[in-house]
C-alpha cells in the first residue's frame, strides 16, 4: 500500500509581513447545522480553545459580521460559504488537507478562511490556527500570515490511549479529560487513537466504568471523525475451544456497545504466544463478529516474537487466502524488521509502525548511551522528552509504513507523540518549530520559545556521562527562570512534567558526584586493611558509605520533586510512587520510589563488607578487604571498563551516530537488567551490561610486556584479540565471576590491542537469561 505523498505548499499572493492580523473581536462563521459533526466540532473547538487562553469568547454563527475579522471554517468542496466565494488558494483536494488563506479585500472586514478538504482537514486546520496564534489574557493576535495548503504524508497518525490499571496517568481520567487530550492531539494532524479495552483490572484512582470509557472513546472519536482503534490480545491458548469461544463472546459484546470502531489490533505475541496456525483461523472468526457490527473495520495483526518458522507459516497462510478483513499487519517491539516486512506483505495490505515512544530502557528504543545513573532512578518510564532522537526514528522508518500508531502507558511521553504526529504530517518539520508551536499552544507566546529551548536541554541532559555534564545545572536554571517568569502556569501538568525533569536530574547529577566521592573514600578505607586491621577498616567503610543518610544532598531540590509528584497526581492523574499514588508496578513510571536510589555500590559493598568480616582468620578477612577496594584497579599499565556506563568506558568502541542508525542496529547500546524490583544490592556494573559491544581498543601498549584480559559477565565470552580466538585460563560463568584471557605476544607487536567479541548461539533463551559482557580489565602482569 503506498501512503499519500507530502503537499504542504506555501503559496503566492499572501499579505506581507505587515498584515499582522488582530482577532481580539473575531467571530467564526460556520455552516451551523448543515454540517457534519466534525465540520461542527472543528468551530466549537476553535471557539472554547480561544477562550481557554484569553477569555474571549468569540460566537459561532452563520453570517458575515457587518464589521471586523471573521474566522471561516468550512469543510468540502463548496464554491461559496454564505454567498462569499471560497479563495482558489485555501483549497487541496487531498483526503484530510486543509487551506488556510487570509482575504482583506476590505481591510474593515478580513477573513481568516479554514478550508478543509473534508471534515477531519478543517479540524486540523483550526489545530494549525492554534499553533500559530497568539493568545494573552483578552487578546489574540496572528502574528504573521499563515498562507497554505497541505495534507498529510501518511494516513495513519495515532497513539495509544488505553484505559487500563498498568497505564501511568490514562487510568485516572474521566471522559473529560479523555476528550480535552484527544483535542489536543487533534492540533498536531492525529486522525486516530487506540484503546486497550478489555486488559486489566480496575485500579485504585479509575473514576469511571472500563464499559463506560470503552464506549465514550468511541463517542469522542465520531465527534471528532478520527478512527478509533482497539488492541485486543488473547493472553491464553487458542485451541483452549470454551476459552476461545468465550473470547470470541466478549469481543463481540464490545463491538456491539461500541457506536464507531474502525479496527482491530490483534498483537501476535507481547502478550501471547500462539502459533499462527490458530491465531489466523481464530481472527478469520473474529471477523465474522466484527462484521456484524462495523462491517468497513478492518482486523490488524503483528508478528511479535515469532521466530522464522512462525513468520512464514503467517505469510504462507495469507498467500492462500488473501482474507478481505485484513487491514494489514502492525511492526512493533520484537517483530520481524520493518523493511522486510513491507517486502513480504502483498501490497493491497498496510503496514503500521507500533513505535514504542514510552519507555527508556528494556525496551524498543532505548535511550542511547544513558548514564546508569539515570537507569536506577528515572528508570524505564520517566518524562521523556526526546524530540531531536524520536524525529529521526520516525524518518527512519516511515517510508516503508502507512504511518504510526505509538505504544503509550501515559502523558509522560507527551512531547513525543506531538513530534511523531508532526512528522507524520510532514516529515520535513523542523523540531525546533514544532516544539516551539507546542509551547506556544501550551504554555502561551510569551514562554514559546525559550520553554522549546528548555525542552531540548532536558534531551540534551541524557546524553553522555551525567558528572561531566554541567549542562544540567544550566538547564535547571533556564526553568527555574521560566517558573519565576510564568507563575500562571504553575498548576500546567506539561509545565509540571518539564520542572520534574529539570529538578530530578539536577537532583541525581548532585546525588551522582556526592556518592561516588564516598564510594572512593571506602575503597580507600578498604585498601588501608592491612595496615589498619580488617575491622577498623570495614567499619570505617561503612561509616564513610552511610553518610549519604544524613543530611541529603541539595535538599531543597528534593523537596521541589516531592512537591511536583504530588502536583502532577492531582493535575493529571500522574502516577509516580506505587505507595503513595497508585502506580500499577516499580517500573510503571515510579520515579518517586526511586529518587534516593544509591549511585554508588553500597549495597554491594555492605553485604560484602559484612561477609568478609565473618570469615575466620584475619589474613582472609583482610585480602577480602582489599580486594573489594582494589575491585577497579587494573594495575600500572592496566585499564578498566564498566561496559554498560557510559562514563567508566572509555576503551568501548561507538558504532554510527543517531543520524544513519538511530534504531542503533550498529551501535550496541548498554542495557539495564531489572533484578529484585529496582532494589538489588548487587554491583552496579553487574545489573549494567552490554551483549556484545562492537570492541574495545588499547593503544601505546608494551610488546615486551605480559598482558592479561579479565572480564566479568554471565554465561559464555567467546573473545578475540587482534582477530584470534582466545581460550580462557579462568572460566567463571556467573554473575560477577571472573574469567581470565592470557594475551599472546605476538598478537601486540605493534603496542595495539583490540577486543572483539563472537557472539553465543543461544537460540530459544529469554534475552534475560543469555550471554552478557559487564566489565572489562586489560591487566600487565
Amino acid at each position: 500500500m503506498s501512503f499519500v505523498s507530502l503537499t504542504t505548499l506555501a503559496l503566492a499572493g499572501m499579505p506581507g509581513p505587515a498584515c499582522t492580523l488582530d482577532l481580539t473581536e473575531a467571530v467564526i462563521v460556520a455552516r451551523g447545522d448543515a454540517a457534519p459533526p466534525a465540520e461542527r466540532t472543528a468551530a466549537l473547538v476553535l471557539a472554547e480553545e480561544v477562550e481557554k487562553r484569553t477569555g474571549l469568547r468569540w460566537p459561532v454563527q452563520q453570517e458575515w459580521p457587518s464589521r471586523g475579522a471573521a474566522i471561516a471554517v468550512i469543510a468540502g468542496d463548496g464554491a461559496a460559504l454564505h454567498g462569499r466565494e471560497v479563495p482558489a488558494r485555501a483549497r487541496t483536494s487531498k483526503h484530510e488537507g486543509y487551506g488556510i488563506a487570509t482575504d482583506a479585500a476590505d481591510p474593515a472586514r478580513p477573513v481568516l478562511w479554514i478550508v478543509g478538504a473534508d471534515p477531519r482537514g478543517a479540524l486540523f486546520g483550526v489545530g494549525r490556527l492554534l499553533r500559530g496564534i497568539e493568545c494573552r489574557a483578552g487578546a489574540a493576535v496572528l502574528p504573521a500570515p499563515i498562507e497554505l495548503a497541505t495534507a498529510p504524508a501518511y494516513p495513519i497518525r495515532g497513539h495509544q490511549l488505553g484505559f487500563r490499571a498498568t497505564a501511568n496517568s490514562y487510568d485516572a481520567w474521566d471522559l473529560a479529560q479523555y476528550e480535552q487530550y484527544i483535542r489536543e492531539l487533534a492540533f498536531f494532524g492525529v486522525n486516530c487513537i487506540e484503546n486497550i479495552p478489555l486488559q486489566d483490572s480496575s485500579s485504585p484512582v479509575m473514576k469511571v466504568s472500563r464499559e463506560a470509557v470503552n464506549r465514550g472513546l468511541g463517542e469522542i472519536c465520531n465527534r471528532y471523525d478520527l478512527d478509533y482503534w482497539v488492541w485486543t490480545p488473547a493472553t491464553f491458548d487458542l485451541a483452549d475451544e470454551a476459552r476461545r469461544a468465550a473470547f470470541l463472546d466478549e469481543n463481540e459484546a464490545f463491538y456491539a456497545d461500541c457506536p464507531r470502531l474502525d479496527a482491530v489490533f490483534f498483537p501476535g505475541g507481547d502478550p501471547g504466544s500462539n502459533h499462527p496456525k490458530d491465531v489466523m483461523p481464530f481472527l478469520d472468526a473474529l471477523a465474522e463478529r466484527l462484521a456484524r457490527h462495523h462491517p468497513d473495520a478492518r482486523i490488524w495483526i503483528s508478528l511479535q516474537g515469532f521466530d522464522a518458522e512462525r513468520v512464514d507459516c503467517f505469510y504462507d497462510w495469507i498467500d492462500a487466502h488473501r482474507p478481505e478483513w485484513m487491514g494489514g499487519v502492525v511492526a512493533g517491539p520484537s517483530s520481524p524488521p520493518i523493511p522486510e516486512t513491507r517486502a513480504r506483505l502483498p501490497e493491497r495490505y498496510g503496514l503500521r509502525h507500533y513505535p514504542d515512544i514510552t519507555h527508556t530502557v528494556r525496551c524498543q528504543y532505548p535511550t542511547p548511551w544513558w548514564d546508569p545513573a539515570f537507569s536506577f532512578t528515572l528508570g524505564r518510564e520517566p518524562a521523556n522528552p526526546e524530540p531531536i532522537r524520536y524525529a529521526r526514528v520516525h524518518n527512519h522508518f516511515a517510508p516503508y509504513t502507512d504511518g504510526f500508531l505509538t505504544y503509550s502507558d501515559g502523558i509522560h511521553d507527551d512531547v513525543n507523540k506531538v513530534v511523531w504526529s508532526v512528522r507524520g504530517w510532514d516529515p520535513a518539520a523542523d523540531v525546533r518549530g514544532i516544539l516551539i508551536e507546542y509551547a506556544r499552544v501550551f504554555f502561551g507566546p510569551d514562554a514559546a520559545e525559550a520553554a522549546a529551548d528548555g525542552i531540548l536541554a532536558l534531551e540534551r541532559n541524557w546524553a553522555g556521562p551525567l558528572a561531566e555534564n554541567g549542562g544540567v545545572d544550566a538547564a535547571l536554571a533556564l526553568w527555574q527562570g521560566l517558573e519565576r517568569e510564568n507563575p500562571s502556569l504553575a498548576g500546567n501538568w506539561r509545565w509540571q512534567l518539564c520542572l520534574l525533569r529539570a529538578y530530578y536530574d539536577t537532583y541525581t547529577r548532585h546525588r551522582l558526584l556526592y556518592e561516588t566521592q564516598l564510594e572512593r573514600e571506602a575503597d580507600e578505607a578498604l585498601i588501608a586493611a592491612a595496615e589498619r586491621g580488617a575491622a577498623a577498616s570495614g567499619r570505617q567503610a561503612l561509616a564513610i558509605l552511610a553518610r549519604a543518610d544524613g543530611a541529603p544532598c541539595r535538599p531543597e531540590l528534593r523537596e521541589r520533586i516531592d512537591a511536583l509528584c504530588a502536583a502532577l497526581f492531582d493535575s493529571i492523574g500522574l502516577q509516580t510512587s506505587v505507595e503513595r499514588y497508585h502506580a500499577s508496578g516499580a517500573e510503571r513510571g515510579a520515579v518517586l520510589d526511586f529518587v534516593d536510589h544509591p549511585l554508588n555500590n553500597r549495597w554491594w559493598l555492605e553485604d560484602e563488607i559484612g561477609k568478609a568480616l565473618a570469615m575466620d582468620n584475619e589474613a582472609e578477612r583482610v585480602a577480602r578487604l582489599t580486594a573489594l577496594g582494589a575491585w577497579e584497579d587494573a594495575g600500572p599499565g592496566g585499564y578498566y571498563d564498566d561496559i554498560g556506563n557510559v562514563a567508566r568506558s572509555p576503551r568501548v568502541l561507538h558504532g554510527e551516530g543517531l543520524d544513519t542508525d538511530p534504531n542503533m542496529e550498529r551501535n550496541p547500546n548498554p542495557g539495564c537488567m531489572w533484578w529484585d524490583g529496582g532494589r538489588s544490592r548487587t554491583r552496579h556494573s553487574w545489573i549494567t551490561y552490554m551483549d556484545w559491544p562492537l570492541g574495545l581498543r588499547y593503544e601505546g601498549l608494551d610488546p615486551g610486556a605480559a598482558y592479561l584480559v579479565r572480564t566479568t559477565g554471565y554465561r559464555d565470552c567467546l573473545l578475540r584479540v587482534n582477530g584470534e580466538r582466545i581460550a580462557p585460563s579462568v572460566n567463571g560463568t556467573g554473575i560477577g565471576e571472573i574469567k581470565e584471557f592470557p594475551v599472546p605476544k605476538h598478537l601486540y607487536r605493534d603496542g595495539v590491542i583490540l577486543l572483539t567479541f563472537d557472539q553465543p548461539h543461544e537460540p530459544g533463551l529469554n534475552w534475560r537469561v543469555t550471554s552478557r559482557l559487564t566489565e572489562v580489565w586489560l591487566i600487565r602482569r
